[in-house]
């Protein structure tokens, strides 16, 4: 049985998303003839929620070893707070003992935490053991580049300097990529020579069933509305950010618009936006509500920054009556997230740019109503279309979705994982 190093910082208990395809990978690997061992950072170390229930989606005997990384109240003293900075040094002293001692065939990073993926390039040099780098997000991120000050992330042009040089470092001696879009791995190519596109896999995450069976198993609550409330309760659980503005305008358009023409029906209307800041608990700030409120639609919207714990987020899923995912002007942005939307068998309403997987998987699979826009198109023009999809459904509610599940199991956990394990053994036999 081959043997792979992989290095998830965020990991159960830790409620993050960038976790979510090592958890539900690792105990397919085993049956595919993988052994893996897991490093992961001390939850402790993190800011971020947890969630307990998800150490019980992993195998009991997973082999998981948690190091300790530098504490914030340190390394903020010099401008870092990135796990991936914190956790750098305790990453390589651990690495570097367990590739010594033990008998790795890969070294495997599944994370946005970027900078301890240079560590690959190291390891590579001191210990022969090739390295793969799954892109879940960009790292050296150029999308922010054009885009005026109030919209650029933190601290942006210290982050992108320190990324764009980390970057090159990490990718011109990688082994492979795998990466939840097309788009990355072509970005790559481009700045990168030595990447050619035998060496990529687009893999998106998969969907683990498994979750929602655990999920009837528990006696959690939904704490953000109830079931019988006579409102209807839309839910989006992810990330907000200025890059989601026009399907988020779009969709508030459609509200407004809605509103004035059928007050009885759209007045019922809760909208709930949980979990959009990746900020710590507290720290968020609100990006959707402002958008709301200049829409005119901000009673009827509501925004929650922090993060919920994953399968209290599940619970709020499946109580919702319509769930709605605004996509990203970034073309690459597929939203992972869909999976659990659609396993959780509820209407579905996306708003995609026309360039987005969700679209074509959306179409394949029938669990939703896919409206797409055009980065140069107007909220408003979208926004009609957004209006005649989300009145079709309303008048409809209650109701299950027709979804074809024999589409959807490409999309599944056990595919994905199976996936990355072709891919694991052509870069080892190389």
């Amino acid at each position: 049985m081959k043997k792979i190093l992989i290095i998830s910082p965020n990991f159960p208990p830790v409620n993050a998303a960038d976790m979510h395809r090592v958890r539900q990978s690792i105990g397919f690997f085993r049956q595919m003839g993988w052994e893996s061992t897991v490093v992961a950072v001390e939850p402790a170390f993190i800011e971020m929620s947890t969630d307990p229930i998800l150490l019980e989606t992993l195998p009991a005997d997973a082999d998981i070893i948690r190091i300790p990384a530098w504490k914030t109240a340190t390394t903020r003293k010099f401008g870092l707070g990135n796990i991936g900075y914190r956790s750098l040094s305790a990453y390589y002293k651990t690495g570097n003992r367990l590739l010594k001692t033990g008998k790795f065939d890969l070294v495997y990073f599944s994370t946005t935490a970027f900078p301890v993926m240079v560590l690959g390039r190291i390891w590579k040099r001191k210990f022969g053991v090739p390295y793969i780098i799954d892109m879940q997000d960009p790292w050296r991120n150029d999308f922010y580049l054009d885009k005026p000050k109030n919209e650029r992330p933190p601290k942006f042009w210290m982050a992108y300097r320190m990324d764009k040089y980390m970057e090159a470092y990490a990718m011109k001696k990688v082994d492979g990529i795998i990466s939840v879009s097309e788009g990355y791995p072509k970005t790559l190519m481009e700045r990168y020579n030595n990447i050619k596109p035998e060496m990529c896999s687009v893999i998106p995450f998969g969907g683990a069933g498994i979750d929602f069976e655990i999920l009837e198993k528990t006696s959690l609550k939904n704490n953000l509305f109830k079931k019988e409330d006579g409102k209807i309760n839309l839910v989006y659980i992810g990330r907000g950010g200025h890059d989601m503005n026009l399907a988020v305008n779009s969709i508030f358009h459609a509200l407004k618009s809605g509103l004035d023409k059928q007050p009885e029906l759209f007045g019922k209307i809760r909208l709930f936006f949980v979990g959009t800041s990746y900020a710590a608990d507290g720290k968020g700030i609100k990006t959707i509500e402002p958008l709301a409120e200049k829409s005119g639609v901000g009673q009827l919207v509501s925004e929650i920054t922090d993060r919920l714990p994953y399968f209290e987020a599940m619970k709020v899923l499946k109580d919702a009556d319509l769930l709605i995912i605004p996509g990203s002007t970034d073309t690459n942005y597929t939203a992972s997230k869909l999976y659990p939307y659609i396993l959780a068998n509820k209407p579905l309403l996306a708003v995609f740019n026309e360039n987005s997987s969700v679209v074509d998987i959306l179409d394949k699979t029938r669990a939703g109503v896919c409206v797409i826009f055009h980065n140069d198109e107007s909220p408003e023009v979208c926004g009609e279309r957004v209006l005649n999809a989300l009145n079709d459904l309303l008048i409809r509610l209650p109701f299950i979705p027709d979804t074809n599940w024999n589409e959807f199991e490409p999309y599944s956990a056990r595919e994905a994982s199976r996936r990355q394990v072709d891919f694991f053994n052509k870069v080892t036999a190389e």
